[in-house]
This record gives C-alpha cells, sequence and structure tokens, in this order.
C-alpha cells in the first residue's frame, strides 16, 4: 500500500515541480554549448585578444548560471506565474492545426531550401505561415510572399554578404 501513496506523492511532486524540466533543457543546452565551443580550433595567429571560444563560452556558462539559479528557486517553492494573457481562452485545447502546418511549412522550407534556393523555399515558408494562421487569399498571400523572401534574400545575400543558396534564379538575381 505505501508504494501506491508513494507513486501518488511522486506524480504530485514531480507536477508542482514541473519547471525542474525547464532547468534540466537549459541545463542540457549549457553543456552542449561548452562542449562545442572547447572544441572551436584557434589558432594564435589569427585570433585577436579575445578569440572565437569567448562568447560561446559565456553563453554556455550564463545557460548553466541561469539553470541553476531556476532550479534553486523551484525547489525554495518559486512558481512560474500562470498565463494571463487577454486574448487567450485557456479553457479551450491547443490548435494542433496551425501548429502542424506551420511545421509542415517549416520543414518543406528546410527541404527545399538546397534544391530550389532560397528565394522559392522562402516564399513557401511565408504563404504556408500566412495560410497557416488563417488567410485564405489565393493570388495575394503568394504575392506578398514571393516578395517578402525576394527582399529577405537581396538583403542578407548582397547587402549583409551572408550568401544564401540562390537556387535556380541565382543568375536572375
Amino acid at each position: 500500500m505505501s508504494t501506491l501513496t508513494d507513486r501518488r506523492f511522486d506524480r504530485r511532486w514531480l507536477r508542482e515541480h514541473s519547471e525542474l524540466g525547464v532547468c534540466v533543457v537549459l541545463a542540457a543546452l549549457g553543456v552542449l554549448v561548452l562542449t562545442d565551443a572547447l572544441t572551436i580550433p584557434t589558432d594564435f595567429a589569427q585570433r585577436g585578444p579575445v578569440g572565437p571560444k569567448a562568447v560561446p563560452v559565456l553563453v554556455g556558462g550564463l545557460l548553466l548560471l541561469v539553470a541553476a539559479l531556476l532550479a534553486r528557486d523551484v525547489l525554495r517553492g518559486g512558481k512560474g506565474e500562470a498565463e494571463a494573457g487577454e486574448d487567450v481562452d485557456l479553457s479551450e485545447p491547443g490548435d494542433w492545426k496551425t501548429v502542424l502546418l506551420l511545421s509542415g511549412a517549416f520543414l518543406a522550407n528546410a527541404a527545399l531550401i538546397g534544391l530550389l534556393g532560397f528565394p522559392i523555399s522562402g516564399t513557401v515558408l511565408f504563404w504556408g505561415a500566412a495560410y497557416a494562421l488563417g488567410s485564405r487569399e489565393l493570388v495575394r498571400d503568394p504575392l506578398i510572399a514571393a516578395g517578402m523572401s525576394l527582399v529577405t534574400y537581396v538583403v542578407f545575400n548582397n547587402l549583409l554578404g551572408v550568401p544564401l543558396p540562390g537556387g535556380p534564379l541565382v543568375g536572375v538575381l
């Protein structure tokens, strides 16, 4: 009988301290960032006074610090405030159709970017996001999506110097 009581206590304790899951994720990300940062090769002649490891090590360390401070707060009884959005009805279930459509648009972009380039895959992403969020303008939405994608491509590729795959439009753009 005591094992049944122990299980109920464990479930209740875990439910009351669910924020510890966020702590675990933050700590795992911190460890991942630190391990990756420490493997960055540095050549003494090519680095300045700070070096390429400084920012990733700082970010990884801060992730671990935040995870530890949050865990301490949760174990001392701290709780996150419940969602109190103005336009959110918390009694309604989540809209999984929208989440799945947005995920599909994102995955389609990831799958198509190497094959068709950013201007086309970005158009699919922007139009898919507009469709998932409820817009049903069949002429306007793809045109706006194509415009946004082209502007994003030109800004990153030509102005900022961040190369994006152009796909079959690379000679045109």
